[in-house]
């Protein structure tokens, strides 16, 4: 159903005043939150984390149930895209509701039901109506305590990950990410992406024993919260959460993540495309891990908004002007663990390529020469702070916003700590970090060689 006129007027003042609050908190000083929504937090005796944030949307909420396990887990050799695998599996259901019964009950209740994995997460998310919170934290509760699945049922959903795997490999940007980490990272995970090593995935119908032993180390309590945001009272949450999950049982496995040794020399190397495709150029740095209390990673943040977004006098000139670049970006995810600092680019011409390396590598070394204008990273911070008002409209938004800074730090009032650093970021803190990153040597380059036409 469409909003009707007045309700998409109200939905832009509510907007606007929103940002007003931020920007006026911004401008003066004032300690105000960025996340200006309340959060109710518990923790049961298992260790299973409880976050509720009441939100203006009558009858909708969004349930979220965050697992602190991603690939960044897979310390194992053999057995990467597990983390992934059970994003799968997890909808295979159990005795009490058998994966047809599952996809039945949500179907009734109108919810609409997902899941994702990354690096250092794996999400599972539903947004529904509020009436059915109850419902809902069973079917949960009972997924993640009890899933069962058959050799066969295994075995069919890592055929559908290898199906996956070849999708996403017909991407020619996904073939220059998967190069350029296993290149870079000699010891991390990181080496590997979410979905595993192709070797990794085509043994994954071998590996029945070890999924369930996978799902034994890591489905357990302390690696999860449960986020419910929207039309929720917090108590009675708490009270449904200690009914459904409390007899869940808290596991013994920790993981050892391998710390990655500093890159000595920069690394060259080319992606092999079989079709044709226009010519790609991934230039990727060793950067800080997310922080709530240093500022480098909020730093790096902000340059790549300085030095490559549209705004830039880089992209300027390449995509608008020269016209010699349709695709250009610079930016680090947040991880848990120190990852890659990415510029990327897609030529018209594969003969230009060197050229256009050489105006990125000037552009770096000019952030390290001078620090940037106290007027120009002042937008750019304004910017990051309107994206973020304009991203809260939804229950499933602030959930979304929330879920990533607590698989981040294990707490939502990351989000804050967060923001209070962008604040707290000078052009001196800009060029120090430019120089400590952009180094040669910490330098991996990867370009795509496409097949002749």
């Amino acid at each position: 159903m469409k909003a009707g006129h007045k309700e998409i007027v109200f939905r832009k003042i509510a907007v606007c005043l929103l940002w007003m609050t931020l920007m006026t908190a911004s401008s003066y000083g004032q300690n105000r939150k960025i996340f200006p929504y309340p959060m109710h937090k518990k923790e049961l005796p298992n260790g299973l984390k409880l976050v509720a944030v009441p939100f203006d949307s009558p009858g909708i909420i969004a349930y979220y149930t965050v697992v602190r396990v991603g690939s960044r887990n897979e310390i194992e050799p053999g057995v990467t895209g597990f983390a992934h695998f059970f994003e799968h599996m997890m909808f295979r259901g159990t005795k009490k509701y058998s994966a047809d019964k599952y996809t039945a009950e949500l179907k009734e209740l109108g919810v609409d039901s997902n899941a994702f994995t990354t690096d250092d997460w794996t999400c599972y998310h539903n947004t529904a109506p509020a009436n059915a919170l109850e419902k809902i934290m069973d079917l949960e509760a009972d997924r993640f305590q009890h899933l069962e699945y058959s050799l066969e049922g295994f075995q069919k959903e890592s055929k559908a990950v290898l199906g996956e795997y070849n999708k996403s490999a017909s991407s020619p940007f996904s073939v220059l990410v998967e190069a350029e980490h296993d290149a870079a990272f000699s010891t991390h995970t990181y080496k590997h992406t979410t979905i595993g090593f192709l070797k990794d995935i085509l043994d994954m119908p071998n590996q029945y024993e070890y999924s369930r032993k996978f799902f034994d180390r890591f489905y357990r309590p302390e690696y999860c919260t449960v986020l419910v945001v929207g039309d929720v009272k917090p108590n009675a949450f708490f009270a449904l959460a200690e009914k459904y999950y409390g007899n869940w049982k808290r596991g013994s496995h920790t993981v050892q993540i391998p710390t990655e040794p500093a890159q000595q020399e920069e690394k060259i190397l080319t992606a092999e495309w079989k079709g044709p495709a226009l010519p790609y150029m991934l230039i990727g740095y060793h950067a800080p891990a997310f922080s709530t209390t240093g500022k480098d990673k909020a730093a790096l943040d902000l340059l790549g908004q300085v030095a490559f977004s549209e705004t830039s006098p880089l992209y300027q000139k390449l995509v608008l002007e020269q016209q010699r670049v349709d695709l250009l970006g610079a930016g680090a995810d947040d991880n848990r663990d120190p990852g890659l600092f990415d510029i990327y680019l897609r030529a018209k011409d594969g003969k230009d390529l060197p050229a256009l390396r050489d105006e990125i590598l000037a552009t770096l070394e000019e952030m390290k020469a001078n620090p940037v204008s106290a007027s120009r990273l002042a937008d750019v911070k304004s910017n990051f702070r309107y994206s973020f008002a304009m991203g809260l409209r939804t229950p499933d938004n602030l959930a979304n916003v929330l879920g990533k800074y607590i698989q981040l730090t294990g707490d939502p009032e990351a989000v804050n700590a967060a923001f209070e650093l962008y604040d707290q970021v000078t052009p001196a803190d800009i060029q120090r970090v430019a120089k400590q990153v952009f180094v040669k040597g910490n330098r991996t380059v990867v370009t795509l060689k496409g097949a002749k036409k």
